[in-house]
Protein backbone atom coordinates (compact mmCIF):
# COMPACT_ATOMS: atom_id res chain seq x y z
CA UNK A 1 0.00 0.00 0.00
CA UNK A 2 1.44 3.22 -0.89
CA UNK A 3 2.09 5.42 2.16
CA UNK A 4 0.20 9.08 2.38
CA UNK A 5 3.47 11.44 1.34
CA UNK A 6 4.50 8.84 -1.44
CA UNK A 7 0.75 9.17 -2.73
CA UNK A 8 1.09 12.85 -2.70
CA UNK A 9 4.16 12.98 -4.15
CA UNK A 10 3.06 10.78 -6.96
CA UNK A 11 -0.11 13.43 -7.57
CA UNK A 12 1.30 16.51 -7.66
CA UNK A 13 4.83 15.61 -9.55
CA UNK A 14 5.08 17.15 -12.65
CA UNK A 15 1.45 18.86 -12.41
CA UNK A 16 1.16 22.69 -13.57
CA UNK A 17 -0.03 24.86 -10.31
CA UNK A 18 -1.14 28.03 -10.05
CA UNK A 19 -0.47 29.09 -6.14
CA UNK A 20 -1.82 32.69 -5.48
CA UNK A 21 -0.74 33.94 -2.18
CA UNK A 22 2.85 32.22 -2.80
CA UNK A 23 4.70 35.37 -1.28
CA UNK A 24 3.05 34.85 2.12
CA UNK A 25 3.46 32.67 5.34
CA UNK A 26 1.26 29.73 4.41
CA UNK A 27 1.72 30.37 0.65
CA UNK A 28 5.75 30.06 0.50
CA UNK A 29 4.94 27.03 3.14
CA UNK A 30 3.09 25.99 0.35
CA UNK A 31 5.11 26.57 -2.50
CA UNK A 32 8.23 24.57 -0.54
CA UNK A 33 6.23 21.47 -0.45
CA UNK A 34 5.05 21.45 -4.06
CA UNK A 35 8.45 22.14 -5.36
CA UNK A 36 9.74 19.51 -3.11
CA UNK A 37 7.11 17.10 -5.00
CA UNK A 38 8.43 18.28 -8.26
CA UNK A 39 5.26 20.49 -9.29
CA UNK A 40 5.55 23.21 -11.90
CA UNK A 41 4.41 26.46 -9.39
CA UNK A 42 3.79 29.69 -10.87
CA UNK A 43 2.98 32.26 -8.53
CA UNK A 44 0.47 34.81 -8.06
CA UNK A 45 0.69 37.65 -4.83
CA UNK A 46 1.51 41.23 -3.97
CA UNK A 47 5.04 41.59 -2.66
CA UNK A 48 6.04 40.47 0.81
CA UNK A 49 4.96 42.90 3.24
CA UNK A 50 7.49 42.29 6.05
CA UNK A 51 11.34 42.23 6.13
CA UNK A 52 12.46 39.74 6.80
CA UNK A 53 10.01 37.57 5.08
CA UNK A 54 9.64 33.53 4.47
CA UNK A 55 9.19 34.25 0.72
CA UNK A 56 12.24 35.83 0.14
CA UNK A 57 14.40 33.47 2.89
CA UNK A 58 13.46 30.46 0.76
CA UNK A 59 14.00 31.41 -2.99
CA UNK A 60 12.20 29.10 -4.47
CA UNK A 61 12.60 28.56 -8.04
CA UNK A 62 8.91 29.24 -9.20
CA UNK A 63 8.33 28.33 -12.66
CA UNK A 64 7.14 31.98 -12.78
CA UNK A 65 6.05 35.07 -10.00
CA UNK A 66 3.22 37.78 -10.82
CA UNK A 67 3.30 40.05 -8.38
CA UNK A 68 0.23 41.66 -8.56
CA UNK A 69 -3.02 42.41 -7.43
CA UNK A 70 -6.38 40.35 -7.10
CA UNK A 71 -8.13 43.36 -7.67
CA UNK A 72 -6.76 43.92 -10.77
CA UNK A 73 -8.75 41.94 -12.58
CA UNK A 74 -7.12 42.15 -16.14
CA UNK A 75 -4.01 41.10 -14.13
CA UNK A 76 -5.49 38.03 -12.56
CA UNK A 77 -7.07 37.04 -16.26
CA UNK A 78 -3.21 37.49 -17.40
CA UNK A 79 -1.91 35.49 -15.23
CA UNK A 80 -4.86 32.39 -15.68
CA UNK A 81 -3.84 33.01 -19.62
CA UNK A 82 0.05 32.75 -19.05
CA UNK A 83 0.03 29.77 -16.96
CA UNK A 84 -3.19 27.81 -17.84
CA UNK A 85 -3.07 25.73 -14.39
CA UNK A 86 -4.31 22.15 -14.21
CA UNK A 87 -4.78 22.89 -10.42
CA UNK A 88 -5.50 25.85 -8.29
CA UNK A 89 -4.73 26.80 -4.70
CA UNK A 90 -6.08 29.92 -3.81
CA UNK A 91 -4.11 31.33 -0.98
CA UNK A 92 -3.98 34.69 -1.43
CA UNK A 93 -6.12 37.32 0.90
CA UNK A 94 -6.02 40.02 3.37
CA UNK A 95 -5.86 37.51 6.58
CA UNK A 96 -5.79 39.98 9.19
CA UNK A 97 -8.95 40.45 11.37
CA UNK A 98 -7.80 43.71 12.86
CA UNK A 99 -6.73 44.85 9.78
CA UNK A 100 -10.00 44.37 8.50
CA UNK A 101 -11.76 47.06 10.89
CA UNK A 102 -9.29 49.45 9.59
CA UNK A 103 -9.46 48.52 5.81
CA UNK A 104 -13.12 46.60 5.52
CA UNK A 105 -13.67 47.70 2.02
CA UNK A 106 -9.87 46.66 0.62
CA UNK A 107 -10.63 43.27 2.95
CA UNK A 108 -14.28 42.31 1.27
CA UNK A 109 -12.30 43.80 -2.32
CA UNK A 110 -9.40 41.23 -1.56
CA UNK A 111 -10.83 38.56 -0.23
CA UNK A 112 -14.39 38.34 -1.67
CA UNK A 113 -14.18 40.08 -5.67
CA UNK A 114 -10.58 38.90 -5.74
CA UNK A 115 -11.87 35.06 -5.91
CA UNK A 116 -14.78 36.16 -7.65
CA UNK A 117 -11.74 37.47 -10.50
CA UNK A 118 -10.01 34.31 -10.24
CA UNK A 119 -12.58 32.14 -10.91
CA UNK A 120 -13.97 33.69 -13.25
CA UNK A 121 -10.73 33.94 -15.40
CA UNK A 122 -10.52 30.16 -14.55
CA UNK A 123 -13.65 29.42 -16.47
CA UNK A 124 -11.95 29.71 -20.05
CA UNK A 125 -8.98 27.53 -18.71
CA UNK A 126 -8.81 24.39 -20.87
CA UNK A 127 -6.33 22.01 -18.84
CA UNK A 128 -8.23 22.88 -15.29
CA UNK A 129 -8.84 19.76 -13.05
CA UNK A 130 -9.58 21.43 -9.81
CA UNK A 131 -9.49 24.57 -7.45
CA UNK A 132 -9.32 24.69 -3.85
CA UNK A 133 -10.05 27.89 -2.21
CA UNK A 134 -8.70 28.92 1.34
CA UNK A 135 -10.92 30.53 3.59
CA UNK A 136 -10.96 30.48 7.32
CA UNK A 137 -12.71 29.01 10.17
CA UNK A 138 -14.24 32.39 10.83
CA UNK A 139 -16.31 32.20 7.85
CA UNK A 140 -18.53 30.70 10.40
CA UNK A 141 -21.32 32.71 12.45
CA UNK A 142 -19.61 32.96 15.76
CA UNK A 143 -22.30 33.16 18.04
CA UNK A 144 -19.82 33.59 20.92
CA UNK A 145 -18.69 36.81 19.78
CA UNK A 146 -20.63 38.68 22.56
CA UNK A 147 -20.49 35.81 25.18
CA UNK A 148 -18.17 35.24 27.77
CA UNK A 149 -19.34 31.22 28.18
CA UNK A 150 -19.87 28.24 26.58
CA UNK A 151 -17.93 26.13 24.02
CA UNK A 152 -18.45 26.72 19.92
CA UNK A 153 -17.52 23.62 17.70
CA UNK A 154 -17.89 24.76 14.04
CA UNK A 155 -18.90 22.02 11.58
CA UNK A 156 -18.81 22.31 7.90
CA UNK A 157 -22.47 22.44 7.99
CA UNK A 158 -22.86 25.16 10.66
CA UNK A 159 -24.03 28.84 9.03
CA UNK A 160 -21.47 30.59 7.23
CA UNK A 161 -21.13 34.50 8.27
CA UNK A 162 -19.06 36.67 10.77
CA UNK A 163 -20.22 40.08 12.15
CA UNK A 164 -16.33 42.04 11.52
CA UNK A 165 -15.30 42.85 8.11
CA UNK A 166 -12.66 40.12 7.94
CA UNK A 167 -14.64 37.32 9.19
CA UNK A 168 -17.72 38.21 6.78
CA UNK A 169 -15.04 38.76 3.83
CA UNK A 170 -14.49 35.05 4.14
CA UNK A 171 -18.00 33.66 4.84
CA UNK A 172 -19.16 35.62 1.76
CA UNK A 173 -15.68 33.86 0.04
CA UNK A 174 -16.89 30.71 0.95
CA UNK A 175 -20.82 31.62 -1.22
CA UNK A 176 -18.47 33.00 -4.42
CA UNK A 177 -16.64 29.48 -4.73
CA UNK A 178 -19.87 27.24 -4.01
CA UNK A 179 -21.42 29.73 -7.00
CA UNK A 180 -18.98 29.60 -9.60
CA UNK A 181 -18.56 25.96 -8.86
CA UNK A 182 -22.28 24.56 -9.18
CA UNK A 183 -22.74 27.16 -12.12
CA UNK A 184 -20.15 27.16 -14.43
CA UNK A 185 -17.70 24.20 -13.26
CA UNK A 186 -19.93 21.39 -12.29
CA UNK A 187 -20.99 20.26 -15.71
CA UNK A 188 -16.84 20.25 -16.69
CA UNK A 189 -16.74 17.76 -13.74
CA UNK A 190 -14.16 20.50 -12.12
CA UNK A 191 -14.68 20.11 -8.64
CA UNK A 192 -14.04 23.84 -6.91
CA UNK A 193 -13.36 22.93 -3.13
CA UNK A 194 -13.17 25.57 -0.08
CA UNK A 195 -10.37 24.63 3.33
CA UNK A 196 -11.85 26.38 6.78
CA UNK A 197 -8.40 26.31 8.60
CA UNK A 198 -8.00 27.15 12.26
CA UNK A 199 -5.16 29.59 13.37
CA UNK A 200 -2.10 28.62 12.09
CA UNK A 201 1.65 29.02 13.50
CA UNK A 202 4.53 28.26 12.15
CA UNK A 203 8.30 29.57 11.45
CA UNK A 204 8.45 32.27 9.14
CA UNK A 205 5.78 33.86 9.98
CA UNK A 206 6.19 37.96 10.61
CA UNK A 207 2.96 39.51 9.79
CA UNK A 208 1.63 42.35 12.01
CA UNK A 209 -1.13 41.15 14.52
CA UNK A 210 0.53 37.56 14.55
CA UNK A 211 1.25 35.51 18.27
CA UNK A 212 4.28 34.35 16.95
CA UNK A 213 5.76 37.30 15.55
CA UNK A 214 4.94 38.98 19.07
CA UNK A 215 6.47 36.52 21.54
CA UNK A 216 9.82 36.36 19.18
CA UNK A 217 10.07 39.98 18.88
CA UNK A 218 9.76 40.19 22.92
CA UNK A 219 12.22 37.32 23.14
CA UNK A 220 14.76 39.47 21.05
CA UNK A 221 14.96 42.35 23.03
CA UNK A 222 14.27 40.61 26.68
CA UNK A 223 10.65 42.06 26.67
CA UNK A 224 6.96 41.03 28.04
CA UNK A 225 4.78 39.28 25.81
CA UNK A 226 1.86 41.90 25.59
CA UNK A 227 -1.59 39.81 25.19
CA UNK A 228 -4.71 41.39 24.11
CA UNK A 229 -6.99 38.00 25.27
CA UNK A 230 -4.63 35.72 27.34
CA UNK A 231 -7.64 33.63 27.39
CA UNK A 232 -9.34 33.59 24.42
CA UNK A 233 -9.66 30.06 22.75
CA UNK A 234 -8.09 28.92 19.20
CA UNK A 235 -7.39 26.02 17.01
CA UNK A 236 -3.76 26.69 16.93
CA UNK A 237 -1.70 23.58 14.36
CA UNK A 238 1.48 24.36 12.74
CA UNK A 239 1.07 25.16 9.09
CA UNK A 240 1.93 21.74 7.61
CA UNK A 241 -1.15 20.62 8.92
CA UNK A 242 -3.77 22.50 6.90
CA UNK A 243 -1.58 22.89 3.58
CA UNK A 244 -1.41 19.02 4.22
CA UNK A 245 -4.72 18.57 4.29
CA UNK A 246 -5.10 21.30 1.28
CA UNK A 247 -3.38 19.04 -1.01
CA UNK A 248 -4.94 15.73 0.02
CA UNK A 249 -8.30 17.04 -0.20
CA UNK A 250 -7.39 18.86 -3.99
CA UNK A 251 -6.37 15.73 -5.04
CA UNK A 252 -8.93 13.16 -3.77
CA UNK A 253 -11.71 15.90 -5.14
CA UNK A 254 -9.60 15.87 -8.57
CA UNK A 255 -10.09 11.87 -8.11
CA UNK A 256 -13.42 11.95 -7.40
CA UNK A 257 -13.30 10.43 -4.15
CA UNK A 258 -14.69 13.11 -2.05
CA UNK A 259 -18.22 14.76 -2.62
CA UNK A 260 -17.41 17.10 0.23
CA UNK A 261 -17.44 21.03 -0.99
CA UNK A 262 -15.94 21.95 1.82
CA UNK A 263 -13.71 20.98 4.84
CA UNK A 264 -12.09 21.57 7.97
CA UNK A 265 -8.95 21.44 8.96
CA UNK A 266 -7.86 21.52 12.67
CA UNK A 267 -6.17 20.14 15.54
CA UNK A 268 -8.20 18.43 18.75
CA UNK A 269 -8.34 20.79 20.44
CA UNK A 270 -8.18 24.32 21.26
CA UNK A 271 -5.48 26.21 23.70
CA UNK A 272 -6.01 29.93 25.08
CA UNK A 273 -3.37 32.31 24.00
CA UNK A 274 -1.72 32.60 27.72
CA UNK A 275 -0.81 28.66 27.05
CA UNK A 276 0.75 28.90 23.91
CA UNK A 277 2.77 32.10 24.82
CA UNK A 278 4.09 29.79 28.54
CA UNK A 279 4.93 27.09 25.75
CA UNK A 280 6.47 28.99 23.28
CA UNK A 281 8.94 30.87 26.53
CA UNK A 282 9.75 27.60 27.92
CA UNK A 283 10.87 25.95 24.74
CA UNK A 284 12.88 29.06 23.97
CA UNK A 285 14.53 28.94 27.82
CA UNK A 286 13.05 32.90 27.60
CA UNK A 287 12.62 34.59 31.19
CA UNK A 288 10.56 37.67 29.37
CA UNK A 289 7.56 36.88 31.19
CA UNK A 290 4.24 37.80 29.48
CA UNK A 291 0.95 41.08 30.90
CA UNK A 292 -1.92 41.65 29.83
CA UNK A 293 -2.50 44.70 26.80
CA UNK A 294 -4.85 47.12 28.81
CA UNK A 295 -6.23 48.90 25.39
CA UNK A 296 -9.65 46.55 25.08
CA UNK A 297 -8.84 45.88 21.39
CA UNK A 298 -8.80 42.20 22.02
CA UNK A 299 -12.53 42.24 22.30
CA UNK A 300 -13.24 42.89 18.60
CA UNK A 301 -12.18 39.24 18.06
CA UNK A 302 -14.33 36.34 19.07
CA UNK A 303 -13.36 34.67 22.65
CA UNK A 304 -13.62 31.21 21.62
CA UNK A 305 -13.11 29.46 17.95
CA UNK A 306 -12.99 25.63 17.35
CA UNK A 307 -13.01 23.34 14.63
CA UNK A 308 -14.60 19.86 14.67
CA UNK A 309 -12.39 18.26 11.79
CA UNK A 310 -13.42 14.41 11.54
CA UNK A 311 -14.86 15.01 8.18
CA UNK A 312 -11.90 15.47 6.76
CA UNK A 313 -10.51 12.42 9.25
CA UNK A 314 -12.97 10.23 7.96
CA UNK A 315 -13.12 11.21 3.97
CA UNK A 316 -8.84 11.95 3.82
CA UNK A 317 -7.59 9.79 6.39
CA UNK A 318 -5.83 13.25 7.14
CA UNK A 319 -4.93 14.18 10.85
CA UNK A 320 -3.47 16.30 13.18
CA UNK A 321 0.68 14.90 13.39
CA UNK A 322 1.73 17.10 15.99
CA UNK A 323 0.63 18.62 19.21
CA UNK A 324 0.49 22.21 20.15
CA UNK A 325 4.16 21.36 22.82
CA UNK A 326 5.85 19.58 19.42
CA UNK A 327 4.16 22.61 16.83
CA UNK A 328 5.69 25.18 19.07
CA UNK A 329 9.38 23.40 19.33
CA UNK A 330 9.46 23.17 16.16
CA UNK A 331 8.81 26.80 15.57
CA UNK A 332 11.49 27.74 18.51
CA UNK A 333 13.73 25.51 16.01
CA UNK A 334 12.87 26.79 13.25
CA UNK A 335 13.34 30.85 14.75
CA UNK A 336 16.70 29.86 16.80
CA UNK A 337 17.73 28.55 13.48
CA UNK A 338 16.72 31.83 11.53
CA UNK A 339 18.62 34.21 14.08
CA UNK A 340 21.89 32.30 14.56
CA UNK A 341 22.05 32.50 10.59
CA UNK A 342 21.65 28.77 9.74
CA UNK A 343 20.43 28.14 6.03
CA UNK A 344 16.94 28.30 5.85
CA UNK A 345 15.64 26.31 2.88
CA UNK A 346 17.27 23.73 4.45
CA UNK A 347 15.81 24.10 7.45
CA UNK A 348 12.44 24.15 5.95
CA UNK A 349 13.08 21.34 3.90
CA UNK A 350 13.94 19.12 7.13
CA UNK A 351 10.37 20.06 9.05
CA UNK A 352 8.32 19.01 5.63
CA UNK A 353 10.54 15.94 5.44
CA UNK A 354 9.83 14.96 9.64
CA UNK A 355 6.25 16.11 8.76
CA UNK A 356 5.77 13.43 5.85
CA UNK A 357 7.99 10.99 8.03
CA UNK A 358 4.76 11.58 10.57
CA UNK A 359 2.30 11.54 7.81
CA UNK A 360 3.38 7.78 7.43
CA UNK A 361 2.83 6.39 10.54
CA UNK A 362 -0.09 4.49 11.22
Amino acid sequence: MTSPSKNLHQFWSGKRVLLTGHTGFKGSWAGAWLKRMGAEVHGFALAPETDPNLHDLLDLPYASECIADLRDRDAVVDAVKAVDPQLVLHMAAQPLVRRGYREPVETMATNIMGTAHLLDALRTSENLLGVLVVTSDKAYDNDSYDQAHGDVIFREGDALGGRDPYSASKGAQEIVARSFGQSFFRAKNIPVVTARAGNVIGGGDWSEDRLMTDIIAAIATNQAVMLRSPEATRPWQHVLEPVAGYLMFLQAAVEGRVAETALNFGPDTSNTVAEVVDLMLAHWGANSGRVTDGDGDGKKEARTLALDSSLAKSVLGWQPRLDLASCIEWIAHWHKAQLAGQTMPQMTQAQIASYEDLMDRK
